[in-house]
């Protein structure tokens, strides 16, 4: 079984080796994908998201995440599992796929001054710089925070903006970030611009061909 687990794994990490995110998932990938959910075992999936956060640690930041199409349907799956459901299935992961398009999501995680007077999440943005180039995020949601973090992977498909109750303290907010694969090279390195007007807030490096 050990020996099913780790081919498993290397299957789904090969494609790693050529150097680029997957811009468009063919059958194979979306099986690869479903593979590894369904039998990876707690250390290979570790091993599997770690190229995509980044510490950042420069406050507001904590640190961020980079989904890709192919990890988007690796958390997808994971999520549903670890409450039971074992039906995830490569219709679903095409049917989520297509809805979700040709996209790469960076979530920035933050936590807000516990002395902060905001009333919803202040207007950051997010950007990508290489290449001689910044890409603009198609958009950004801004989910705000009352409650301490529960630590864990991103959530896909992303939250929707909230609002905490009036009366409670803003203690954080998530950043999702989307951006279009076809703008940015898939093989490259990009520094993830966290700012508001006029200001750089925090910056870290991504490199796109450790991904898939």
């Amino acid at each position: 079984m050990r020996r099913l687990h780790a081919a498993v794994f290397l299957m789904a990490a090969a494609p790693i080796a050529l150097g680029a995110v997957q811009t468009h998932l063919a059958f194979m990938a979306v099986d690869e994908a479903l593979m590894l959910i369904r039998s990876g075992t707690p250390s290979e999936l570790t091993r599997f998201h770690q190229p995509y956060r980044v510490t950042v640690a420069k406050a507001p930041v904590d640190f961020l995440d980079v989904v890709t199409p192919f990890r988007a349907i690796v958390l997808a799956g994971s999520a549903r599992r670890a409450v039971g459901d074992r039906s995830f299935s490569q219709r679903q992961a095409l049917d989520m796929l297509q809805e979700s398009g040709e996209r790469l999501d960076v979530y920035v995680e933050m936590t807000f001054n516990p002395l902060n007077t905001f009333i919803g999440v202040p207007d950051y943005d997010v950007a990508l710089i290489g290449g001689g180039k910044r890409v603009a995020s198609l958009e950004t949601r801004r989910v705000s925070r009352g409650t301490p973090r529960l630590e864990g992977l991103p959530a896909v498909p992303a939250p929707r903006a909230s609002s905490v109750p009036l009366g409670t303290r803003l203690l954080g907010a998530t950043l999702i970030a989307r951006f279009d694969l076809e703008a940015l090279d898939a093989a490259g390195t990009y520094d993830v611009v966290v700012e508001l007007p006029g200001e750089a807030v925090a910056r870290a490096s991504i490199g796109l061909a450790g991904m898939r």
